[in-house]
């Protein structure tokens, strides 16, 4: 699908393959893994995607549900991957915005051309400082990593990359969050209720450590891998205010509705 143009990215065709809206001589996939002749043909159904990756439909939420107005500012976008992020920044209007991966080769080609995204790749967020971002501090940053917990991250993210008052929002992913003995349990996929509950609070204290106050959370409209709940939350940097009342145990409940919903 990708080589012959119906979509830009491998994650975006397994999307339309699960979501029933690619046939294959005029039935429906039911497979990725499927050979298909180079005669036969495949279409997709229903408007093309919008963003590159998944991770801007996330984005695009959580900006429009916290009233976070990214025009005209500058933002840096860590761990870029594919660049859903990136490129939801761009088109709600971002000056520029600086990807940041520690992988290679993954941002989209769109992207990459994009005069106004500076790619850098092979690059851990983790260690950086704002001189090596030419020097000033970010008005927003977007967070979207996996494999490392936030808590890790923070003193980069928050501290040193954020500039006073900036917009930091994040993608809370529980399964990389929770302790090895609960991710275990649910064989990488993170069920428990109490235990999103807790990662939501031990993020919150975490990046408040830095600094950074929440704002507001919600849960994720589209589900992770292999189905995991994610949350997005709302910081400002270097604020002077311990944050808002946010309701975590709401979150929570909303997240379980939507679980109930999807299953």
């Amino acid at each position: 699908m990708v080589r012959r143009g119906l979509v830009p990215t491998r994650e975006q065709a397994q999307d339309a393959i699960a979501a029933g809206s690619v046939l294959v001589a005029g039935a429906v996939a039911t497979k990725a893994a499927r050979m298909v002749a180079a005669a036969e043909p495949v279409e997709v159904l229903g408007p093309a995607p919008r963003f590159v990756s998944r991770g801007g439909v996330k984005l695009d939420a959580a900006l429009a549900r916290f009233g976070v107005d990214v025009t005209g500012k500058d933002a840096l976008d860590a761990g870029a991957s594919t660049g859903g992020f990136t490129d939801c920044l761009l088109q709600r209007g971002a000056a520029s915005v600086v990807a940041i991966d520690v992988g290679r080769g993954q941002l989209h080609e769109r992207l990459r051309r994009d005069p106004r995204v500076r790619v850098m790749e092979q690059t851990n967020v983790r260690h950086l400082e704002a001189a090596d971002v030419d020097g000033s501090p970010f008005a927003v940053v977007t967070v979207d990593l996996s494999f490392i917990s936030l808590a890790t991250v923070a003193p980069a993210v928050v501290d040193r990359l954020a500039a006073p008052g900036a917009d930091v929002v994040a993608l809370v992913k529980p399964q990389f969050e929770a302790g090895r003995k609960e991710v275990a349990r649910g064989k990488g996929v993170v069920r428990d209720p109490e235990v999103w509950a807790d990662v939501l609070a031990r993020t919150r204290s975490a990046l408040s450590e830095q600094g950074a106050a929440m704002m507001d959370v919600m849960v994720s409209p589209l589900l992770g891998a292999d189905g995991n709940v994610e949350f997005l939350a709302r910081f400002l940097a270097h604020a002077a205010s311990t944050g808002a009342d946010v309701n975590l145990d709401q979150v929570v409940a909303e997240a379980v509705a939507l679980v109930a919903e999807r299953s």
